[in-house]
């Protein structure tokens, strides 16, 4: 038990009544003579312990309107009996039965009687149950690719005059095994742009010794022709691309961007650490090649950042430590 001030001043009011006598003390401390008397006798009866100083609950032992013993029992009962229903309902199944008591008035007895005031019933078996996300074995073995609109406050009047648009992309690539992430911004969301993104993602993961094996998309127009497409087979140049590239293309349900969940959330921190920080330094982007440059030093700063989900290693160092482990095993192999 800590002590408190008021303990600290009653003590020190006792040892004033040892030297001055009770009359003095209460005149000195501006206390009554009964407080003291009544404060000694607490202090000498439990052994000098300044604990026993400290203020009792003036909590009453009893109420008269309290419940009855009869009321608790048909609270009980009623309860045992009917262990799914809400608090709205087991009050209304009380009254039926005699209980004249408000509904806040049952919700402090059930807390006291430490019984459920809206239980949670079990989910049907019928109930869909959503799968967790597969887990990735090794680098490459799925990327997932989306576009993200740069907003326009991020574009300064130069580049609304230079270029006579507001429209500006950001590509995201991010592997599922390690989090590593490739950025690169266009002008314009389209196949073409799609195409020309994967040739520079499938480039760099081959520069750090990874092949691409299969590419994960939604449904947009800028990745597939499936809704807009005339013919069956009519592919578009980023289907194209991927197919020369010997990359297996997979694409997710429709409407269900968390499906793409890696990528979506890394839009949250791109937005946090580079869109909103333009803005709030008023650092807005100039051209294209700006935003490029700017999306390189973002890009480097993400895969060098400790993650949670990687055991608080960064992208990089993830990627570096498979690439130890695969290495080690390979020798233990032929050895």
């Amino acid at each position: 038990m800590s002590i408190t001030q008021e303990m600290r001043y009653r003590l020190s009011v006792v040892k004033c009544t040892k030297r001055y006598g009770v009359r003095r003390a209460a005149a000195k401390c501006h206390t009554s003579p009964a407080s003291i008397y009544r404060w000694i006798k607490i202090y000498e009866g439990n052994g000098g312990d300044i604990s026993s100083l400290a203020s009792k609950s003036r909590r009453p032992h009893s109420h008269p309107n309290s419940h009855t013993k009869a009321e608790i029992k048909l609270i009980k009962d009623t309860r045992r009996r009917n262990s799914n229903l809400g608090l709205q309902d087991l009050w209304l199944r009380l009254r039926e039965r005699g209980y004249t008591r408000t509904q806040p008035a049952l919700l402090k007895v059930l807390k006291r009687l430490k019984m459920p005031t809206n239980p949670k019933t079990k989910p049907s078996p019928a109930c869909r149950k959503s799968r967790p996300y597969e887990p990735m074995k090794y680098p490459g073995e799925r990327i997932q690719i989306d576009v993200k609109y740069v907003p326009k406050e991020c574009l300064s009047k130069t580049f609304i005059e230079k270029y006579n648009s507001t429209e500006l992309y950001q590509y995201t690539a991010i592997d599922e095994y390690s989090r590593y992430r490739i950025l690169y911004g266009y002008r314009e969301r389209n196949t073409y742009s799609s195409s020309l993104f994967l040739c520079r993602v499938a480039s760099q993961f081959k520069a750090l010794g990874i092949e691409v094996e299969c590419v994960q998309t939604d449904n947009g127009a800028e990745f597939a022709k499936q809704f807009t497409a005339l013919k069956e087979n009519n592919h578009s140049m980023f289907e194209a691309t991927a197919h020369r590239l010997n990359i297996r293309l997979k694409r997710i349900k429709p409407y269900t961007p968390k499906h793409n969940g890696k990528v979506e959330r890394s839009y949250r921190e791109d937005q946090k650490l580079l869109y909103s920080e333009m803005i709030r330094l008023n650092r807005l982007i100039t051209d294209e090649n700006d935003f490029k440059r700017r999306l390189k030093r973002h890009q480097d700063k993400t895969n060098n950042r400790a993650m949670r989900p990687l055991g608080y290693l960064s992208p990089k160092q993830c990627l570096e430590q498979y690439k130890t482990s695969r290495t080690e095993e390979l020798f233990s192999d032929v050895c």
